[in-house]
C-alpha cells in the first residue's frame, strides 16, 4: 500500500499523508510523492493541489528509524540531497501547493510544508525544526527555507532551540497564509483551491514562472552546503547518542563531539 492517497475533486488536486502514526517523512514516502506530482503534471485540468495528513498530525518529522539504518555520511548526504531535489521541484512546480497543517509539522514535516506555495495551519498545530535535540541538523532545506520565511533571527532561535511555535504564533511570523480552528483547515485549503482553480490556468502557470525569481543564486549554494553538512554530522558521537536518546525517550547526554 502506498503512503499517499491522490484524488481529484473538480480541477485540485487532494494528496493525503496516510503513514500512520506520524505520517513520517519516510524514503518510501518521497518516492510516492514524485511519483504523485508526475500525476498531477500529466493530467493538464489540474489548477491546484492540497496536500494534508491523515490522521493525528500532518507530518511529525523524518523517519528516525530508517535514517539510523544507514552505514555512511555518504547516504546521509545522498538521502539530503534527494528530498532537497524533489522540495525543490514542488517549489518551482507549475500548479500551486497549498500545505492543510494540522496537529503538527515538525521536522522533515516542516520542511515539506515549506517547499508548498501556501500554508494552511491549526491555531493549535505545532511547527518547528527540532533536529539539534537529536543532535543532528535539517536537511531537506529547512536551514535556508525558513530564515526566508521569519528572517535569520527568528530562523536561528527557532533552530538552536529546538522550540516548535503554533499555527497562531506562524502566522503572526509569516511562517503562515492563515491560521484556523482545527477542523477547519482542510475545507479553508479547499477554499482557497478553489478560488484559485476558477482562474484560467495559462495565467496561473506564469505565476508559478515568475515569483521562483525572487529566490537568490545564493539558495541553491546553502541547501548543497547544508546536505554536505547533514552527512557529515550524521557520523558524530553526538548523533548517535541524540538519536538513540530519542528512540529510549530520554535526555541525551552530549559529548560535544
Amino acid at each position: 500500500m502506498g503512503t499517499l492517497a491522490y484524488e481529484l475533486h473538480d480541477q485540485v488536486a487532494i494528496l493525503t499523508i496516510q503513514s500512520p502514526p506520524a505520517n513520517a517523512l519516510s524514503s518510501n514516502l518521497l518516492r510516492d510523492l514524485s511519483v504523485k506530482l508526475d500525476e498531477v503534471e500529466a493530467d493538464h485540468t489540474v489548477k491546484a493541489i492540497v496536500i494534508r495528513g491523515e490522521g493525528k498530525f500532518f507530518s511529525a518529522g523524518a523517519d528516525i528509524k530508517e535514517f539510523t539504518s544507514f552505514q555512511h555520511s555518504s547516504d546521509y548526504q545522498s538521502l539530503s540531497e534527494e528530498g532537497q531535489k524533489l522540495f525543490d521541484r514542488m517549489e518551482g512546480f507549475s500548479v500551486p501547493i497549498i500545505a492543510a497543517i494540522h496537529g503538527a509539522a515538525l521536522g522533515g514535516g516542516l520542511e515539506l510544508a515549506m517547499a508548498c506555495h501556501i500554508r494552511l495551519v491549526s491555531e493549535t498545530a505545532k511547527l518547528g525544526l527540532p533536529e539539534l535535540n537529536l543532535g543532528i541538523i535539517p536537511g531537506f532545506a529547512g536551514t535556508q527555507r525558513l530564515p526566508r520565511y521569519v528572517g535569520s533571527a527568528k530562523a536561528y532561535e527557532l533552530i538552536l532551540s529546538g522550540e516548535p511555535i503554533t499555527g497562531t504564533e506562524a502566522h503572526a511570523l509569516g511562517l503562515a497564509n492563515h491560521a484556523v480552528a482545527e477542523d477547519r483547515v482542510f475545507d479553508e485549503a479547499m477554499k482557497l483551491a478553489t478560488k484559485i482553480a476558477a482562474k484560467s490556468k495559462p495565467t496561473i502557470n506564469h505565476i508559478m514562472q515568475l515569483i521562483p525569481y525572487a529566490k537568490t543564486s545564493q539558495f541553491s549554494k546553502g541547501v548543497k552546503a547544508e546536505a554536505i553538512a547533514f552527512g557529515e554530522i550524521f557520523g558524530s558521537e553526538d548523533a548517535k547518542e541524540g538519536v538513540k536518546a530519542f528512540m529510549e525517550k530520554r535526555k541525551p547526554n552530549f559529548q560535544d563531539k
